[in-house]
């Protein structure tokens, strides 16, 4: 779904940029006509110069070059119809045209080269959140799963939400988790976290303790970056970072799950256009601040019968916020959605929540949808 997504918006972005540069040359046509009508005493070649700024604007260097000398030779047509090639006026605005048109075009090359930069950071920062986000299977026992990620596009900025899957011996384990900050602090967190998860998530039979570990290890890693690096700012803003999550253990035999909240977003049960958060009744402390308190991490219960279909999200989905400074319905549009498998869902809010937002969002969203089907199915 990314990656298809992704592809729709570089070939619109392509089609746009294609139509905009007939923008310039029309700019120069109409110009041109206009100059040659005109009263002698009205010069209209000045105005040649907005044709290759505007390109240098969205197009790279050998265009903006090419409409640079397009508008030369139209100022020439139009020293030659009005006057004549030689015209001083005329002459000093040709000099003036070809020397602005060289000014943009070097200026059309730096952004074009910092643009492939920002692409190439923002194409690593992609493959960083990948190998840190292992693909959830598609199919894990009785349960249908369908996932994404929308990062934020401000600065190519890497983002610390974080979901995984494993399979039990008699059931599933999952984990959504959202860490706070942004940047290779916040990615190196949200993999230590996933990791621990992946390997302790077959090891541990209770889902409270396995959620004990995890707290154990966010706060050992915590205690490890305070003693490699007191001075450090970057590393003292990480060792007081803190993860929100929710940790479930879906059985394949029975119609239930068991959660973990650790003071995250609750999940969204959708059943019988109706969605219904799974609201705990003793949350956790965020993981990593556990320490602060005396802390029992209770699992419990819901029913998850066969055809419900189970949404699990980070808050950058219901913290982002359209142009009056609403907050994101994310119960409201969940309930509302007709039906068509965990991907249909997850496509529909995607595409709903982006429009919501304007077009971006101010930060990193994750959902996961998980629908269960017959034991046979």
């Amino acid at each position: 779904m990314v990656a298809r997504r992704f592809l729709q918006s570089f070939r619109e972005s392509r089609r746009r940029r294609n139509a905009l540069v007939a923008v310039p040359f029309a700019l120069i046509a109409l110009v041109t006509v206009v100059d040659v009508i005109a009263p002698p005493e009205v010069h209209l070649g000045p105005f040649l110069v907005a044709a290759p700024a505007l390109a240098a604007s969205f197009t790279g260097p050998r265009m903006t070059a090419f409409v640079g000398a397009v508008a030369v030779l139209a100022q020439s047509l139009v020293a030659i119809v009005r006057t004549s090639i030689n015209d001083l006026n005329h002459t000093y605005q040709i000099i003036a045209l070809v020397l602005i048109s060289g000014f943009v075009t070097f200026f059309a090359h730096l952004r074009q080269r910092n643009e492939r930069a920002v692409t190439q950071l923002r194409s690593v920062a992609e493959a960083a959140q990948h190998v840190v986000l292992r693909p959830l299977p598609k199919r894990s026992g009785p349960l249908r799963i369908a996932s994404v990620y929308l990062a934020a596009e401000a600065e190519a900025q890497i983002g610390g939400d974080l979901y995984a899957a494993t399979r039990t011996d008699g059931g599933t384990r999952m984990i959504i988790g959202d860490v706070r900050g942004k940047g290779l602090s916040a990615i190196g967190e949200a993999a230590s976290v996933l990791g621990a998860f992946h390997a302790l998530s077959r090891q541990e039979a209770q889902l409270s303790d396995l959620v004990a570990h995890l707290e154990e290890s966010v706060a050992l890693d915590q205690d490890c970056i305070c003693h490699e690096e007191e001075d450090g700012e970057d590393d003292h803003e990480r060792a007081e970072s803190f993860v929100t999550a929710a940790v479930l253990d879906i059985p394949d035999a029975s119609t239930e799950l068991r959660l973990v909240s650790c003071d995250h977003p609750p999940p969204l049960l959708l059943r019988a256009g109706e969605a219904f958060p799974l609201h705990v009744r003793v949350p956790a402390p965020p993981l990593g601040l556990a320490h602060l308190l005396v802390t029992e991490h209770t699992a419990e219960t819901f029913t998850f019968d066969v055809g419900d279909t189970l949404l699990l999200y980070t808050d950058g989905v219901i913290e982002s916020r359209d142009r009056s400074g609403a907050f994101y319905p994310l119960m409201e549009r969940a309930a509302s959605w007709t039906g068509g498998g965990p991907e249909s869902l997850l496509e529909s809010l995607c595409d709903d929540l982006v429009r919501h937002a304007g077009g971006s969002l101010d930060d990193d969203a994750a959902l996961v949808a998980i629908e269960r089907l017959p034991a046979s199915g």
